[in-house]
């Protein structure tokens, strides 16, 4: 007989309280303040505001007319503002933002956007979700022809807008707006969706993080 006190008895029970450390745990559910974009939004836990990005998709950036903004009204009627959601994830970006699966009502919101043909699956950043169901959730909205994949192949994936590259199906480099003389300072600008409007307008240095991630003065989120 091992007794629980005697150092067989501690011997046994590690394996089983490792096991339990190991078990993902998903959060309590939390309230939804706002969204940002196709793969970000706020939410409100205790009392504080988290920022959480969309893990394991990336949606078209603002500023990728019309389908920036289509991401973020999926995105939004998913994930109204004052309803609950659960998140699965804890990682942090460089910005600091949680990195997260999200789930309202049964419903995987990352998964969600994919399958609607709103999010591309990020390759590069796919680990900690389910693989097969991410590439199979893309591939039918492919097939289907649904939001980003209109065209043949799909739109310019928002990784490559970041560094300002070349379309998949245009072959050619994203317009920009010629912008004013005028130069803005985050600061003064009052609002993030009137940064956003501005980088549409083609003031580019308002994504002056070095980060070119498409979204203008992420201070004022």
């Amino acid at each position: 007989m091992r007794y629980p006190g005697s150092r067989q008895g501690r011997a046994a029970a590690l394996p089983l309280l490792l096991c339990t450390l190991c078990i993902p745990v998903q959060a309590a559910p939390v309230t939804v303040l706002s969204v940002g974009d196709g793969d970000t939004l706020t939410l409100s836990e205790g009392g504080r505001k988290v920022t959480i990005r969309l893990a394991c998709i990336d949606a078209p950036e603002t500023a990728q007319t019309p389908y920036g903004a289509k991401a973020r009204a999926a995105l939004q009627s998913l994930t109204p503002a004052g309803t609950s959601v659960s998140i699965r994830g804890s990682k942090k970006d460089r910005y600091g933002r949680t990195v997260a699966e999200v789930f309202r009502a049964g419903t995987n919101v990352n998964l969600e956007l994919v399958r609607r043909g709103e999010a591309f699956v990020y390759r590069k950043y796919l680990s900690g979700c389910d693989r097969n169901a991410y590439l199979s959730a893309e591939k039918s909205a492919e097939s289907a022809r649904l939001g980003i994949w209109s065209a043949r192949g799909g739109i310019t994936r928002p990784w490559d807008w970041r560094r300002g590259g070349i379309s998949r199906t245009e072959g050619a480099q994203q317009p920009t707006a010629a912008p004013s003389s005028t130069r803005y300072r985050c600061r003064d600008i009052g609002s993030w969706a009137k940064a956003q409007e501005l980088l549409r307008q083609g003031h580019r240095y308002l994504d002056g993080d070095g980060d070119g991630d498409g979204e203008a003065c992420e201070i004022l989120r």
